[in-house]
């Protein structure tokens, strides 16, 4: 069975302490990453996109399974793509 990365139901498991450190790497707190997201979203699609701040620590503290339009609203907003992101 193959998975269709681009079906918003498919989920994936983020590498959670990547992305914290890509946040911590630009001095951002969480609030700080919420912004860019909806920033990053507005930019590329003309909604403000965000998650909230208890999804920002399942990812980053136990890499919950996200879907995958998720991940790549994630990788948006820190500027990197969204293979980066994931959990190897």
């Amino acid at each position: 069975m193959s998975v269709d990365l681009d079906d918003d139901r498919s989920l994936v498991v983020p590498d959670g302490l990547s992305i914290r450190r890509r946040r911590h790497a630009r001095s951002w707190s969480t609030r700080d990453l919420i912004t860019a997201l909806a920033e990053a979203s507005f930019i590329a699609t003309g909604l403000r996109e965000t998650i909230s701040p208890e999804q920002v620590r399942g990812i980053e503290e136990h890499s919950e399974p996200i879907p995958y339009a998720t991940l790549r609203l994630l990788a948006r907003g820190l500027d990197c793509d969204p293979v980066d992101l994931l959990s190897s």
